[in-house]
């Protein structure tokens, strides 16, 4: 792990187990849920693809020699892992509303599943968010030992921890590249190294994840990721609507408790962040030990954003398959990861590219 990628703790103690991820595409499936339906008219064609081995990038890549386009001509919502089979939804700007064959298009891990004309391209985020279904292989218990009615109560047992309680909203180790390095590069972008576009967005994000994920961590250690603290910048469940600080009340800590609150991290940018007391002081504190990265992202123009410090997956729900093998099924929404869910259970795993569900 990179020295500048956050160490993890469970917010619930050790893993209860280990698992093979991703043993094969099929048993990481993801199926985008959209924000908006298809308007039926307009000049931007929206796909709903369904891809196996591929990834988001290599699917614009394809319909941009389909359609003769270039990339700017392509929206979609969010990046989707490589190592799975997904369903997205992509637009392609055709100003004559010309569009070559789907059927050109399909093959080699790509199906066409609909297409119809659409108002306006499909901007980063705009989905509802996405709905996952995993199969985890090979458990066994955290030390390796051979599966039983112990492991198998321990795994029960964390899973309905999860659903109840929710887990850390972090952002997942495949957002700092494949090789935990992101940061390390944008250090050397606020240098003065040159990147192209898409580059210099991917690794301003890298170092924002960095910052909220250093100050999650420390909510995390002290037991408060989950409960509202001392001059807490809140967020309403289901939107991104943000308020306070706000004095600790009774009312407000109920509100958390029942997920109709969420206490919040921050997105780093310009602008001094809107926390004060405790909150104030554990972001203020992350901040100072990174001068260098806060002053880049600072210069880059970015605001100051808050992100949800508690994820709760909806519908959790999972089923056997045999003694060694797990389903799991939920929702998550726009900019939550699967693996964040993943690690309370058997710790950090699975490769791929990113599931970001729309990014932040």
């Amino acid at each position: 792990m990179s020295g500048d990628v956050a160490a993890r703790t469970g917010a619930f103690g050790a893993p209860v187990c280990s698992a093979r991820i991703k043993a094969a595409p099929e048993d990481f499936r993801v199926e985008e849920r959209a924000a908006e339906q298809a308007t039926g008219q307009g000049e931007h064609l929206l796909l709903w693809i369904e891809k196996r081995g591929l990834s988001t990038r290599e699917v614009v890549q394809r319909l941009c020699r389909w359609a003769g386009v270039a990339p700017v001509a392509i929206g979609y919502a969010g990046l989707k892992d490589r190592q799975a089979v997904t369903r997205q939804r992509f637009t392609v700007h055709l100003p004559k509303r010309q569009s070559p064959a789907t059927e050109a298009l399909e093959g080699e891990g790509l199906v066409v599943l609909s297409a119809d004309w659409h108002a306006r391209k499909l901007p980063r985020g705009g989905l509802s968010g996405n709905a996952f279904t995993l199969v985890l292989r090979e458990l066994r218990g955290p030390q390796g030992q051979a599966m039983d009615a112990a492991v198998r109560a321990a795994i029960e047992a964390r899973l309905a921890t999860i659903a109840a309680r929710g887990v850390p909203n972090r952002f997942g180790l495949q957002r700092f590249g494949r090789f935990g390095d992101n940061v390390g590069q944008a250090r050397r972008l606020f240098a003065g190294a040159r990147v192209g576009r898409e580059t210099r967005s991917m690794l301003l994000s890298a170092v924002r994840s960095e910052l909220f994920n250093r100050v999650l961590e420390q909510r995390v250690a002290d037991g408060s990721w989950e409960r509202a603290i001392e001059g807490e910048v809140l967020m309403l469940d289901g939107r991104r609507s943000v308020f306070g600080p706000e004095p600790l009340t009774p009312e407000i800590e109920a509100r958390v408790a029942a997920f109709d609150l969420h206490p919040t991290g921050p997105l780093w940018g310009r602008g001094e962040p809107r926390t004060s007391g405790a909150a104030g002081a554990i972001e203020r504190a992350v901040a100072a030990a990174e001068p260098t990265l806060c002053a880049g992202l600072e210069r880059a123009g970015l605001a100051q954003e808050r992100r949800s410090l508690r994820l709760r997956p909806q519908g959790l729900a999972w089923t056997w398959q045999g003694d060694a093998a797990l389903e799991l099924r939920f929702f998550l929404p726009p900019g939550a990861y699967a693996t964040a869910v993943l690690a309370e259970l058997c710790g950090e795993g699975g490769e791929g590219e990113t599931e970001d569900s729309g990014g932040d």
